[in-house]
């Protein structure tokens, strides 16, 4: 039975952006969740509190949520979740921007579909502050993405695994979890790069639909700043990768996609 809310074509939903020390292009994020066409709720998660965070919170009214401790990727991503009280949770990295159509779309697909666990879009990357074009790198992505447009596919766990065995074909600020299918503290892998595919490939072995709207609405930026290009410098991502290729293939055939799948990395050249 659907709430009162889906009957109106509403859903219960939160941007929880992830905020680390003084990004500059923080700002640009929150003001393309604060101007979706849709309104819908936002906080903000830092285990890094300083002044710059603390005052773009309150110069647009959002809730700041401080953990303690020590800076970890799934550790933020937990808390940050977490602290949403909504039914659906997009955790916002601090460095992307989202259509403003994002939730509208996302609820219009989710609305009423009492098995969806989750939520994706299709995606472009910002480089040197243009959105798109499309690099090879997101072009391949897209099309491993197909099987996805189609719901019985997006229902079956063979074709989950499919999409994320040649590559993490999903952008991790672009998924959108549903709470009371996927639990609290979600994050439970122990990668560092690749905590979100590994995240995805938990997903694919639960039953339910992973829905997918194949319209960029999530813009991914590529700057020399970002997690991706630290991890590429010193080798971990190549580590990290090789050990979800092979959740999927045998060794020998892992080395043979390397060869290939680590020519995408030039995308943070």
């Amino acid at each position: 039975m659907k709430t009162s809310k889906e009957k109106k074509g509403i859903i219960d939903h939160t941007f929880a952006i992830c905020a680390y020390k003084e990004s500059e292009f923080l700002e640009e994020c929150i003001l393309s969740l604060v101007n979706q066409t849709v309104k819908t709720n936002i906080i903000m998660a830092t285990s890094t509190p300083n002044d710059y965070i603390k005052n773009l919170a309150n110069k647009y009214q959002i809730p700041l949520f401080i953990r303690n401790g020590k800076s970890d990727i799934r550790d933020d991503w937990n808390f940050a979740y977490d602290s949403a009280d909504t039914e659906w949770v997009t955790i916002a990295h601090q460095d992307d921007r989202y259509n403003p159509a994002y939730v509208e779309e996302m609820q219009k697909k989710v609305v009423g579909v009492k098995d969806a666990i989750a939520f994706v879009s299709d995606y472009v990357p910002i480089k040197n502050g243009k959105i798109g074009p499309r690099d090879i790198n997101s072009k391949i992505r897209k099309l491993l993405r197909t099987p996805l447009k189609y719901d019985w596919m997006a229902r079956s766990k063979f074709w989950k695994k499919k999409v994320l065995s040649l590559g993490n074909s999903i952008c991790c600020p672009a998924v959108t979890y549903r709470k009371s299918k996927l639990g609290n503290s979600f994050f439970t892998s122990e990668l560092k790069f690749n905590i979100d595919w590994d995240t995805f490939y938990k997903i694919s072995e639960m039953d339910g639909a992973f829905l997918y709207v194949d319209k960029p609405l999530t813009y991914y930026r590529v700057h020399d700043g970002a997690t991706s290009k630290e991890w590429i410098v010193d080798h971990k991502r190549e580590k990290d990768d090789i050990y979800m290729f092979r959740k999927f293939w045998p060794n020998w055939l892992v080395n043979i996609i390397m060869h290939f799948y680590k020519k995408a990395y030039e995308t943070y050249g």
